[in-house]
């Protein structure tokens, strides 16, 4: 069997599916490629192999703080934090915790680390109430993430803030993702189901031999397997919400 390494040869591997080379399979190349885009989307949408956690560092530009927010890659599915912006930074000579770390760190193999614990989670305690970290907020569809902060002092242009995200996975980049099993019967219904559409006008027609087109079964045939493909994604693959307890 010939694995799909990409958009052609997932379109060939579901229409040989469907019985492409014995009879003919009654789809437009733009519908094929509009239905592998369908499918990639639901995919991605709720396939929990369909993302990945990572770390960006984004270059703030002079147009951004003009406008206050960050332009993002239209590949970041969502935002879960942006570090924090502040000239308070460990690596800053005059920082309180820079001096304590630079004091005791040739003292930490010789001493207890409780009391170093205590001091460090007391000034991370300090540094949450008086300062806080920055809201933020991010639009998906408009690849804009919006950080409320003083955009004239907290950052100059040029440099760069770290962010935790979820980024989709580029199928090609990453082509093992068009032999995903669910992925591959998906397509191959919504073909079906497309197939099933097109033939639809032409129910009841006699063909040579006395066959008829029968299109509704094979609409009706491929609307029940994309329920159960569906259904199979939200018990199977589907991330379970985080909820919130306490």
């Amino acid at each position: 069997m010939a694995v799909p390494t990409s958009r052609a040869t997932l379109i060939t591997y579901c229409k040989r599916q469907l019985g492409d080379g014995v009879i003919d399979i009654n789809i437009s190349t733009d519908q094929e490629s509009d239905i592998v885009d369908d499918a990639l989307q639901y995919y991605q949408d709720y396939h929990y192999d369909a993302t990945e956690r990572t770390f960006i560092s984004q270059q703030v530009s002079a147009a951004d703080i003009t406008n206050k927010y960050v332009s993002i890659a239209d590949s970041i599915l969502g935002i879960s934090n942006v570090y924090p912006i502040s000239s308070s930074s460990t690596t800053n000579l005059f920082n309180l915790r820079y001096q304590l770390r630079l004091q005791d760190i040739f003292d930490l193999a010789d001493v207890q680390m409780l009391h170093y614990n205590m001091v460090q989670s007391n000034l991370s305690l300090i540094d949450d109430m008086l300062v806080g970290k920055h809201p933020y907020e991010y639009q998906r569809h408009m690849d804009r993430l919006y950080i409320y902060m003083d955009w004239t002092n907290d950052i100059k242009a040029d440099e760069y803030i770290l962010i935790e995200c979820h980024r989709l996975i580029d199928p090609e980049t990453y082509t093992q993702v068009y032999n995903d099993r669910w992925l591959k019967q998906y397509t191959t219904s919504l073909m079906k189901r497309q197939w099933g559409q097109n033939l639809m006008k032409y129910d009841g027609m006699t063909l040579p031999g006395g066959l008829t087109y029968n299109g509704s079964a094979i609409y009706d045939q491929a609307n029940t397997e994309i329920t159960e493909l569906q259904t199979e994604m939200q018990l199977s693959y589907e991330e379970f919400p985080m909820f919130l307890t306490g």
